[in-house]
């Protein structure tokens, strides 16, 4: 038997990397799956990229399309059966709507009928239901009963929006600045024209919770800073991430606080002029905080990571095509994801539309390229990659044959 193994053995490696021989769930039903360039053309619901031999598939099957959550909002809940179930928006006739899509059966249900316009990228897999925010009132819905249920109302004079919630349910965070922001973004709607001009404003912030069962809101801390970027530790309850926001080399940008005694801790300061630190995201375990490092920026290119205990820190580097404008870590915590970056960004990237797969290497991380992202519109689309809850998945976002969908690849 073991040289009948060791005969065949060439075959089987060789038929592996042809793209006709490429084995699926699909072929197994004796359907074949298409070797194709990844957009610039309509796409089928599945298919193989030409360029990395990866198959892709569509989550998103409805005319419609989908959107999934921004990198750091973790989308996934359970369903009774065991199977993953992932929470996306998606445009109907009355307005955008809250989907979910199950990753098993790949069955599709629409979560909310909210009559007016809301917004929010929340979800607990404690309470298992998705919150969201119409003007001055927050709701949860149960992604799997869709049950409905009004959570909190704002004060008149805190009109403020949620951005996250801790890792027991039990409370809402976010950020609340006064009037003069909004009227900047009104004044100024484009990123490029806001950004310096509400970080040089120095309006006053306000870090506050809010209880999901009680509606009590805690008012945490202030500062004439625009605060930003606000995460709770997926495993911690007590403790909050949260960013000064403005022009990356300017500011000493991560930070925690301890949502009960109030205690604030900088976690990365800059070491040198023009160095940069963001797009900070918390590991599954919560007990390290990753984030996009350039020493200098522009200049040398590296993923890093702090402990949030004793501050160790851990720094891979990269090639400058292999940055990511978002990355995120795999459940096991042993492979990153980044989802590249085109000419434009802060890289300048020649060659860096890819979605990649990283694996560290002593200091360094060594690139798979997944998805070939030519045809992807990176401004204003970015692609946002997570990890599924198996981690045999990475998915994305993606505009690549004119309509914006969430797809994945099959690492």
């Amino acid at each position: 038997m073991i040289r009948n193994l060791i005969r065949i053995l060439p075959y089987l490696l060789l038929t592996s990397l042809l793209p006709g021989c490429v084995k699926s769930s699909s072929q197994e039903r004796g359907e074949d799956i298409p070797v194709l360039k990844s957009g610039g053309q309509p796409m089928p619901d599945e298919w193989i990229d030409a360029d990395t031999k990866h198959r892709i598939i569509r989550l998103t099957k409805r005319e419609k399309g989908g959107r999934s959550f921004y990198f750091h909002n973790y989308p996934f809940v359970k369903a009774e059966n065991g199977d993953d179930v992932m929470v996306f928006y998606g445009n109907t006739d009355s307005g955008r709507q809250i989907f979910s899509v199950n990753l098993n059966t790949k069955a599709i249900e629409q979560v909310t009928s909210h009559p007016s316009r809301f917004g929010g990228e929340i979800v607990s897999g404690s309470t298992g239901e998705v919150f969201y925010q119409s003007s001055d009132s927050v709701f949860a819905t149960n992604i799997l009963t869709k049950e409905s249920r009004l959570v909190y109302v704002f004060p008149d004079d805190f009109k403020a929006r949620i951005s996250t919630i801790n890792a027991d349910g039990t409370l809402l965070a976010g950020s609340f600045a006064l009037p003069v922001k909004d009227s900047i973004y009104r004044a100024n709607p484009e990123k490029k024209d806001y950004f310096n001009l509400i970080y040089e404003a120095k309006v006053p912030h306000t870090l506050f919770t809010v209880n999901t069962q009680s509606g009590a809101l805690k008012k945490l801390y202030q500062e004439r800073a625009w605060l930003n970027h606000v995460q709770f530790s997926p495993t911690d309850p007590d403790l909050l991430m949260y960013c000064h926001e403005g022009p990356w080399h300017l500011v000493d940008r991560i930070w925690t606080i301890d949502v009960q005694t109030g205690k604030n801790k900088l976690m990365h300061e800059r070491t040198m002029h023009r160095e940069i630190a963001g797009h900070e995201f918390f590991g599954p375990d919560g007990k390290t905080i990753w984030y996009d490092l350039q020493r200098p920026r522009g200049e040398t290119f590296f993923l890093a990571g702090v402990n949030v205990e004793n501050g160790e820190r851990t720094v891979y580097q990269m090639d400058r095509d292999e940055w990511s404008i978002h990355f995120n870590i795999s459940p096991d915590q042993q492979l990153f994801a980044g989802d590249g970056g085109d000419s434009t960004q802060v890289a300048l990237a020649e060659n860096g539309c890819w979605i990649y797969l990283f694996t560290p290497s002593g200091e360094s991380l060594k690139a798979e390229k997944l998805v070939n992202m030519e045809y992807h519109s990176y401004r204003p689309i970015e692609p946002n990659v997570h990890f599924s809850p198996d981690g045999q998945w990475v998915i994305f976002r993606s505009d690549l044959d004119g309509t914006l969908h969430t797809y994945a690849v099959k690492i």
